[in-house]
């Protein structure tokens, strides 16, 4: 026991006891500010009127009865009968078609299944239509979440969508539902994941109508061409091009919290940015010797 305490109590080399020495000794230097204070000067009159015709018109609009578009009521008109693949910009109303094709459905007794690409998206459509059609109308599956999963309605990603189709396909059962909705359907260009929507669509029996909403998807004609000839039917093209419906503004706030447009009144980049770009650089860290 006594050669055992001694090994541990043991005494530091004078080395080791020097070096304890100095560093307790040594003081090291107080960091740098974090940030420096920046003197941006005030906005020009030109200025503030470009920031005023920047924001004009911004807030919320007047309540007015709800009128679909025509493509609107062309898709919803479409979907009684064949698949149909609706591009058009955000904020446009696709959603709008799904939504009055399930109420339709769980109206009748039939059954529907909502895809979306993100767990973030699933969520706020499973409140969404938790609100509309009722709670107990509307289950939710994704790879961390089930709740309600018998519902006539269900949202989830495409993912769990695809694997319910291979269970149906083992067990040698039909798939669950009448009517499929893919959210977001330009994923299926996606590396790495595209693959999913590629067998989710072929796998879908043809009794199931397909429904897919895209703001971004390219090549919209070939593609319905593919999805008519794997699945045997008959997919209508439904193209809202042109402008978004909601307008997007851009600007850049700058470290001083004044506002300026990111672009001119010809759309060009706003060049009074330039100045912002060639601010000294704050050097961030310790520098070790």
């Amino acid at each position: 026991m006594a050669k055992r305490r001694n090994n541990k109590d043991r005494k530091r080399s004078p080395r080791s006891r020097s070096a304890s020495s100095n560093e307790r000794r040594s003081k090291r230097r107080l960091a740098g500010e974090s940030s420096r204070e920046f003197a941006e000067p005030p906005q020009t009159l030109e200025q503030l009127k470009a920031v005023e015709r920047l924001l004009s018109g911004i807030g919320v609009p007047e309540p007015s009865p709800f009128k679909p578009d025509d493509f609107q009521l062309e898709a919803l008109s479409a979907i009684e009968k064949e698949d149909v693949l609706v591009t058009a910009p955000t904020g446009s109303g696709k959603t709008w078609i799904a939504r009055e094709e399930i109420r339709r459905l769980l109206e009748s007794g039939r059954r529907a299944w909502y895809t979306t690409p993100l767990k973030a998206l699933t969520n706020s459509k499973y409140v969404e239509f938790s609100d509309e059609f009722g709670a107990e109308n509307v289950g939710i599956l994704t790879g961390d979440r089930k709740e309600n999963i018998h519902a006539p309605l269900i949202v989830g990603t495409t993912e769990i969508y695809r694997n319910q189709i291979f269970d149906a396909m083992r067990g040698g059962t039909l798939l669950n539902t009448d009517f499929v909705i893919f959210d977001e359907a330009h994923y299926i260009a996606d590396d790495e994941r595209g693959h999913v929507w590629e067998e989710a669509i072929i796998l879908t029996p043809p009794r199931i109508r397909l429904l897919l909403l895209s703001a971004t998807v390219g090549r919209v004609r070939q593609f319905a061409d593919w999805i008519g000839e794997v699945r045997g039917t008959h997919v209508r093209v439904i193209d809202r091009a042109g402008t978004r419906p909601v307008e997007l503004r851009a600007a850049y706030l700058s470290q001083g919290l004044q506002l300026y447009p990111l672009f001119g009144p010809d759309g060009s980049f706003n060049r009074e940015l330039d100045r912002f770009t060639k601010q000294p650089r704050r050097r961030s860290g310790r520098r070790f010797r």
